[in-house]
């Protein structure tokens, strides 16, 4: 066979076997890639299981706000100073952003400036709000459009979009307070416009809108400088000019944010701790097991020879000695972000000493009435300073059974007013009882019917008794006060 031929063969033959090679190779890619699919999805699945709009565990446990826009955003952040003073979980940033206009030519050097700044800042939280000063004209294509032109408002909706989208890649919390009213009625149809793309891409993107236009407006809808301060009192809430606020509309102004902010925070709260005891179905499955085993406590008392007996074939183990708990001891892993935002694995001993059967017996011991033992729920809060509070509500005795049960956490009464603001049932005549109108009173009684005394013969006047001389003294002299001039 000639050299060329058999080299021709050769190279086919590597050819080949290095296709059946690279076939190889990719099957092996694709496989580690579907096993390792399911495991990136169940991550992903598990971060977005959480209902919290904040994050859960921000750096050094506390949430700093910046807030960023215009000439309003000055007032609405020492709005927001005020009203978060003394909460040791959130700081608000002195420092504002500034960020003028939206449609100003130059937006993107603008936002370029204010990404460098939010970099360099690194909040945790960001409140924007901007002026109803965005009907200026902009040139598209050497063409100008005004804000009644769907050009206008395509471009407006696309740099809101751009910012919502730059810091949500940041993983910051952003709460987007509308355009207020303004004084001049033909511009507050423009404000609405505005707010409704804001709105719009908000709800695109995922973002805390808060609407604050009709918080500043009369009872007609219409624009009103006067109105209720956070204390229900009548005071001037705006400037002369009709755009900006006073101290007292500031205030207000930040109260929207507070209320929000507040509400996340305390969902945020509730997916760090409750998920340690269990979720809303498992607290009611304990519930449920619960309450059986108090309708079987609450039977009738059994005899005292009964009694004593099951006792004694309830706990074998405390005659014998038996019984007693080995101890159990582990270790977990934690993986915690330290303050310079590296991740470590903290090793955590957990020591399960050994029980003895004595202390076994007495913990397991029944009551001889067999009853539930009425402990309280604990409650542990955090006050400013640092300090914590720990206190105890004994549980309301069922109804009818006399016997105090154990409520889950999430069905406690603290629980669900004070952390899920729900209204507990009203009972009739409390002082929360604010129905109307109200109920009419039962009638009363019909009173018994009062005889007529019956009336006798005069009584006879009681006879005078004679002087020493036998005379009766006259009648003006028995009665003295019967005298007359």
């Amino acid at each position: 066979m000639p050299t060329a031929a058999l080299a021709t063969i050769r190279l086919s033959a590597w050819t080949g076997l290095g296709r059946v090679l690279m076939r190889f190779v990719a099957c092996v890619v694709v496989l580690a890639l579907a096993v390792a699919s399911p495991v990136i999805a169940a991550e992903d699945d598990a971060s977005a299981s959480g209902t919290s709009y904040l994050p859960l565990y921000p750096p050094g446990d506390l949430y700093q706000i910046q807030v960023i826009g215009d000439g309003l955003s000055y007032g609405l952040q020492s709005g927001l100073t005020e009203a978060f003073r003394g909460d040791p979980r959130i700081q608000v940033k002195p420092k504002v952003i500034e960020f003028y206009s939206l449609m100003r030519g130059g937006f993107g050097e603008d936002w370029s400036d204010v990404e460098s700044a939010v970099s360099k800042e690194q909040p945790t939280v960001a409140v924007v709000i901007f002026q109803p000063m965005e009907r200026i004209s902009i040139r598209i294509a050497n063409k100008k459009f005004w804000i009644d032109s769907e050009e206008w408002r395509a471009e407006f909706g696309r740099q809101v979009d751009v910012m919502m989208k730059a810091m949500k890649q940041r993983r910051i919390a952003v709460y987007w307070v509308s355009m207020p009213n303004v004084r001049r009625a033909e511009s507050n149809e423009d404000v609405q416009t505005l707010n409704e793309i804001i709105r719009e891409k908000a709800l695109v993107n995922g973002i805390k809108y808060i609407d604050a236009y009709q918080g500043f407006t009369d009872e007609a809808g219409g624009y009103s400088a006067m109105g209720p301060d956070l204390t229900g009192k009548i005071r001037v809430l705006r400037e002369p000019n009709g755009i900006n606020f006073t101290e007292a509309g500031n205030r207000k102004l930040a109260h929207f944010v507070e209320r929000e902010v507040k509400r996340d925070l305390v969902q945020a709260r509730k997916d760090r701790t409750i998920p340690l005891a269990g979720g809303e179905s498992e607290q009611q499955a304990i519930a449920a097991a619960r309450q059986a085993q108090v309708q079987a406590q609450a039977k009738p008392v059994r005899p005292a020879a009964t009694t004593a007996a099951s006792s004694a074939t309830d706990t074998p183990a405390t005659a014998g000695g038996a019984g007693e708990q080995k101890a159990d001891n582990g270790r977990i892993s934690l993986a915690l972000v330290g303050t310079s935002g590296r991740e470590d694995v903290v090793t955590v001993e957990l020591l399960r000493p050994a029980i003895p059967a004595s202390v076994l017996a007495l913990v397991n011991k029944r009551d001889v009435a067999e009853r539930a033992t009425n402990l309280g729920d604990l409650l542990i809060d955090k006050i400013p300073g640092g300090l914590i509070v720990m206190s105890s509500i004994t549980p309301a005795a069922d109804g009818g059974t006399g016997v105090r049960s154990r409520l889950p956490p999430t069905q406690t009464p603290y629980f669900r007013v004070m952390v899920k603001g729900e209204r507990m049932p009203v009972k009739a005549d409390r002082a929360d009882d604010v129905a109307w109108p109200r109920p009419e009173p039962p009638p009363l009684p019909p009173e018994p019917a009062v005889q007529p005394a019956k009336l006798g013969p005069p009584a006879a006047a009681p006879a005078t008794p004679p002087r020493k001389d036998g005379t009766r003294p006259k009648r003006a002299e028995q009665d003295p006060g019967t005298r007359t001039r």
